[in-house]
């Protein structure tokens, strides 16, 4: 067997793999947002954001990309089975709906008088709130 000679080499590059695994995209729809699909299996589908992975870049939507898991019953009052659930999709494949029209629109961000970052409709100019 090869001895390892360069540890410290080794090491530093793992140090640069995980802090590039680290790195967050930057999201401009948050959990809460109604969504349409704009690409894929799902095309035209339209819900509301459940969950948000930003070391991904990808979102949960209500009843987008629906996948089947085979879960046990963990306790005995809770059944087991196949259950169906929403799996991530890439953000690149959704758009924001305007709450104001109901049409898809892409999003711009401004800083308003108080230093608060607001999001912007780009096809209609008005703001979009955060849903908490």
């Amino acid at each position: 067997m090869r001895i390892l000679k360069h540890r410290k080499t080794a090491k530093r590059k793992s140090q640069v793999r995980h802090v590039r695994n680290a790195e967050r995209l930057k999201m401009r729809i948050t959990k809460g947002d109604t969504v349409r699909v704009m690409r894929g299996e799902d095309k035209g589908k339209e819900g509301k954001v459940l969950q948000v992975f930003p070391k991904t870049g990808r979102v949960k939507v209500d009843g987008v990309n629906i996948v089947k898991r085979h879960r046990k019953a963990r306790g005995p009052e809770e059944q087991g089975g196949i259950m169906e659930m929403p799996a991530p999709v890439h953000v690149s494949n959704l758009m924001l709906l305007d709450p104001n029209s109901g049409a898809p629109t892409r999003i711009a961000m401004r800083i308003d008088e108080d230093g608060t970052k607001e999001r912007l409709s780009v096809k209609g100019g008005g703001a979009i709130p955060r849903v908490l």
